[in-house]
């Protein structure tokens, strides 16, 4: 078992990660040196114990943060607590939940959510953000930057970040410089759901010509690194770029 010491003012809040279950970390809710509760209450989703750890152990040593619970998805999460103040949600589990499934998951808890992450993904910072996420920020953030971000996001405040508000601009930078208008008109229409047959009988091209613009789309979203093999993947990234818009 390893131990971590949570202090807060002039209390001791023990948390425990077991061996044969890593995933999970428990704490004690205690209370400041008034005896008034925590007021934020924190939940992490990472499936990186060491991550876990040291998050845990950074947030539990401030004044007015407690983490009560992990979980290596957020289906373990809710095993064992269902209302925070604030959960940090990894955007790239390996169970291979989207940022939208788990933004709806947590839905019922109550939390901001801030997702965090390691990597530049700006498609699922971008989906995190329409599934109702507070803010971003990087695991590789300086601690103040991460413990301010986290009370922020407890007071119900945006935390935006440089990559946050970078990944959002590409909802339309892509669509807009990437793709001609004839390839953008294309995937709005083929993404829709239309044959390639209906889409060329309504640009008035052929249905060869509609087949080359689906392959150079498909082509440039691969090189952005966000491939799109299958006609619902196309629809993913037209919801995306804001060509559709989404369902419920």
């Amino acid at each position: 078992m390893i131990l971590l010491a949570h202090v807060s003012r002039a209390k001791l809040y023990p948390c425990s990660v077991t061996a044969s279950n890593p995933g999970r970390l428990s704490c004690k809710l205690g209370t400041d040196e008034w005896g008034t509760p925590m007021r934020a209450v924190v939940g992490i989703v990472d499936d990186h114990p060491a991550v876990v750890l040291g998050v845990a152990t950074l947030l539990g040593a401030q004044p007015g943060l407690v983490v009560v619970a992990s979980g290596a998805t957020v289906a373990q999460l809710l095993s064992r607590q269902t209302s925070f103040d604030v959960v940090l949600l990894d955007l790239s589990l390996g169970d291979g939940s989207t940022p939208a499934e788990n933004l709806r998951a947590l839905a019922g808890t109550g939390a901001r959510v801030l997702v965090y992450t390691t990597g530049d993904r700006p498609q699922l910072v971008r989906e995190a953000s329409r599934a109702g996420a507070i803010g971003m920020i990087r695991k590789s953030a300086p601690a103040a930057v991460m413990v301010d971000a986290v009370r922020a996001a407890a007071r119900g405040e945006v935390v935006a970040s440089a990559e946050w508000a970078a990944a959002l601009d590409l909802d339309t930078v892509f669509v807009r410089t990437a793709l001609s208008d004839r390839e953008a008109e294309v995937l709005a229409l083929y993404a829709s759901g239309e044959t390639a047959e209906r889409v060329g009988e309504q640009l008035y091209i052929s249905r060869e010509t509609v087949l080359d613009h689906v392959r150079r789309i498909r082509a440039k979203y691969a090189a952005m690194d966000r491939p799109a093999r299958t006609k619902v993947d196309l629809y993913r990234r037209a919801v995306e770029d804001g060509v559709l818009a989404g369902g419920d």
